[in-house]
């Protein structure tokens, strides 16, 4: 194997170990261990060179989307443990081959030590990619179901081939509540649907107020069957009411005779009836805490918002969040996302979107790398999904597509909709028109202006119609006389500022092409 004779100094022996970490087979090389030098060197070239041309020949998504199966986290966590242990015998035997015994007295004992750092140290990083790898496993697989518990688009056609069974676009319920140890269910204070086209990550978030009056279900549904006039019942002793939107999950959980005994049906009925009011299918939904998305921008060090004026928060009002443009913690993000004090629910949902856009933008990978444990510790109290397991490996590249693309907005707000009274059609046809300059958008992203609601919601010359693009034909019009309830019917298909306005946002609301989809950030210095 040629001269052993090797370094003789002290800062030799640390010098050539230490560079054998970064270069595999250097000190086995200067020690005169030719052979064993050049396989260790030779094997590290070729992983080198298989990790350039994965990284130089993959889609970046489509790997983020592989590396968080179960099969590569798994895979990832052994072998960070087997690469790990290999390093450490390399710098060992590195160390050894180096004969630092013929070094004298202090000296031998300092470069003993210092070589045990290294070896050490350098099982470090190998030991962090596991931890993360399992503790992303563990956190996947608490949040997300392990099966689909709803027919999803994969399931009607292979997965390799085309895990959106040939559809433009896949729909996803954001909802924001809390649950309360006093009631059933759960209230949802903020609904929005994100539809995605599954080509470009353009995005449309339709965002539907939480007091939205005389909600009409599904035909033939249990809920329709109880509340054949649209969602109605008497009100509380104090005038508020709680047949609104944001009440329909609670509702549904609370009376399970309605659905002849069966338990737990809010999600899916809040589901089906935010997906007829749209005219979409909704494929699954996502139901953010408010306290654990707290706890989330927390753990990415706050998020830097512009408060436009003073957000007064706090059952005696005795909160603050002070006007201005600052880093904002969990607990007064959520404050200025929540409150409605000396407000109400539009303003609100403006502040909402702002929070959405400032987490899009921010949550940036660098950051969630170095709070990846705080993060992951906050996500499995934050997030409650049918979302399957296995569809994950498609969603994060969609979702990394997202982040890059045109995310616009239509919030169902006055004056476009009178929330208590609303045009079911309008809806419908407001929500197929900014669909479909979405999907424009995406085909003709160079050569298409902002979209406006001058698109027709009308299936262009040579476009399939499809649930996403169309307003269903079976769409009520008008809410008729409840007998019950004796509430007239007054609503049709003329403009909102018509009607009786149902508050004073309505009434001196700007009518400046209330339907035009705007950007995720419009209103957010």
């Amino acid at each position: 194997m040629g001269d052993r004779s090797g370094p003789r100094g002290l800062g030799a022996v640390i010098g050539w170990t230490a560079l054998s970490i970064v270069v595999p087979g250097a000190a086995h090389l200067r020690a005169g261990w030719r052979r064993t030098g050049l396989v260790l060197l030779s094997v590290y070239l070729l992983l080198l060179l298989g990790a350039l041309w994965v990284l130089l020949t993959a889609d970046l998504g489509d790997l983020a989307g592989q590396l968080v199966t179960s099969s590569w986290l798994t895979g990832v966590t052994v072998a960070s443990l087997v690469l790990g242990f290999a390093w450490f015998a390399l710098v060992v035997h590195s160390f050894t081959v180096l004969k630092p015994g013929r070094l004298r007295g202090p000296r031998q004992a300092v470069a003993g030590v210092v070589a045990g750092v290294l070896a050490v140290a350098v099982v470090l990083p190998f030991g962090l990619v596991g931890q993360y790898a399992s503790v992303s496993q563990s956190t996947l697989d608490r949040v997300f179901s392990a099966a689909p518990t709803t027919p999803a688009p994969q399931a009607q056609t292979s997965q390799s081939a085309d895990p959106w069974a040939g559809r433009d676009r896949v729909n996803i319920l954001l909802l924001g509540g809390d649950a309360d140890t006093h009631r059933v269910g759960v209230r949802t204070d903020s609904i929005n649907l994100a539809s995605i086209d599954v080509k470009t990550g353009n995005t449309v978030l339709l965002g539907l107020p939480r007091n939205l009056e005389n909600v009409r279900f599904v035909p033939g549904s249990p809920m329709a069957k109880r509340f054949p006039d649209g969602f109605r019942l008497p009100a509380n002793p104090d005038g508020s009411r709680e047949d609104l939107l944001f009440a329909v999950w609670e509702y549904a959980d609370a009376h399970p005779e309605i659905f002849g005994g069966r338990k737990g049906q809010g999600t899916k009925t809040l589901m089906e009836t935010v997906g007829y009011t749209l005219g979409l299918r909704v494929d699954w939904y996502a139901l953010v805490n408010m306290w654990g998305l707290a706890r989330l921008i927390d753990a990415i060090g706050g998020l830097r918002l512009t408060v436009p004026q003073d957000v007064v928060f706090g059952k005696y009002n005795e909160g603050l969040v002070k006007a201005g443009t600052r880093r904002l913690g969990g607990a007064d993000t959520m404050w200025f996302a929540r409150s409605r004090t000396y407000s109400d629910d539009y303003t609100r949902m403006g502040r909402q979107r702002c929070v959405l856009s400032a987490l899009l933008q921010q949550a940036d990978p660098a950051t969630v790398l170095s709070r990846f444990n705080r993060i992951a510790l906050a996500t499995k109290e934050l997030l409650r999904t049918d979302i399957p397991r296995p569809m994950l490996e498609h969603l994060v590249p969609l979702a990394l597509k997202v982040k890059n693309a045109k995310v616009t907005s239509v919030p169902f707000v006055p004056p476009l909709i009178n929330t208590g009274y609303p045009d079911w059609a309008k809806i419908r046809t407001v929500t197929a028109k900014a669909i479909r300059a979405s999907s424009v958008s995406s085909r003709h992203l160079a050569a298409t202006a902002t979209p406006t609601a001058t698109v027709s919601a009308t299936a262009s010359p040579g476009a399939t119609a499809t649930p996403e693009a169309t307003a269903p034909t079976s769409v009520p019009t008008s809410v008729p006389t409840s007998a019950a309830t004796g509430r007239a019917a007054t609503p049709s298909a003329t403009p909102t500022a018509t009607r009786k306005a149902g508050t004073d946002a309505e009434t001196n609301a700007k009518p400046t092409n209330p339907a035009a989809p705007k950007e995720i950030s419009a209103g957010c210095a």
